[in-house]
C-alpha cells in the first residue's frame, strides 16, 4: 500500500517526547514560540564509543518560528554523554550541547516524494520530529575517536597495562619468551666483556 498524505498525518505519535505541535502558530509567518523542556534521550543517540544513555535527560531550548514554507526550529540541546577511551578503554563522562536550525517544510507544498533523501524534513500535518535533528546534531558534534585525555598513552601492547597509571611502564619493556635466551646470553658477553677490559 502506497503513503499517501493522509498515511503521514498518523505516522507521529503526538505524545512522543520529541514530537512538537506547530498548531498554535498557526500558519501565520513571523508568528514563534519558545520552547523549553527536559525529554528522555532516545536508544543509540551517539556513537558506539560515545553516547548520550538511553531514557537520560536531554534540555532543549527552541524556537518555533513560521515562514512562508514551514516552521523554523532553531535551538540547542544538552546532555550528559558515557563511553570509553578509544586508546585506553577508561570511562568517559562528558556533556554535549548542540546548536541546530531546520526548516521543516509544510506537507501540502506539493513537492516530489524523494525529497526526504534530498534532505527535506517535512511537517506532517502540524507535528514535527526532532529526532532525527536532534540525532544528526549529537553525531556530528562527537569526536570520532574519544580520548579520556588529549595526550593518553593508551594500553602497553604486551600486558594491556594503562600506560597514563604507570608511566614508568612503557620504559619496562617485556622480552618475548622466543627471546628470552638470548637476552640471558647477551647479558653473559656484557658481564664477559667488561671482566676482560680489567
Amino acid at each position: 500500500m502506497s503513503s499517501s498524505g493522509s498515511d503521514q498525518l498518523t505516522s507521529l505519535d503526538p505524545r512522543a517526547p520529541l514530537v512538537l505541535d506547530t498548531h498554535e502558530l498557526g500558519r501565520r509567518p513571523g508568528s514563534q514560540r519558545q520552547v523549553s523542556l527536559t525529554v528522555p534521550a532516545p536508544a543509540d543517540l551517539g556513537i558506539d564509543v560515545l553516547s548520550v544513555p538511553e531514557g537520560s535527560p536531554v534540555d532543549l531550548d527552541l524556537r518555533l518560528e513560521a515562514v512562508m514554507e514551514g516552521v523554523l526550529v532553531t535551538g540547542s540541546a544538552t546532555a550528559e554523554l558515557t563511553g570509553e577511551c578509544a586508546r585506553c578503554l577508561e570511562a568517559i563522562t562528558d556533556e554535549v550541547i548542540v546548536d541546530f536550525q531546520e526548516l521543516f517544510e509544510y506537507d501540502d507544498r506539493g513537492r516530489p516524494a524523494d525529497d526526504e533523501e534530498a534532505g527535506v524534513r517535512r511537517l506532517e500535518g502540524d507535528l514535527l520530529d526532532l529526532e532525527p535533528l536532534l540525532r544528526d546534531a549529537v553525531v556530528l558534534e562527537l569526536p570520532f575517536q574519544p580520548l579520556c585525555m588529549e595526550d593518553c598513552p593508551g594500553l602497553c601492547v604486551e600486558c594491556g597495562a594503562r600506560l597514563a597509571d604507570d608511566p614508568g611502564h612503557a620504559h619496562q619493556a617485556a622480552v618475548d619468551p622466543r627471546w628470552a635466551a638470548l637476552a640471558a646470553l647477551q647479558d653473559d658477553v656484557d658481564v664477559t666483556g667488561k671482566t676482560e677490559e680489567k
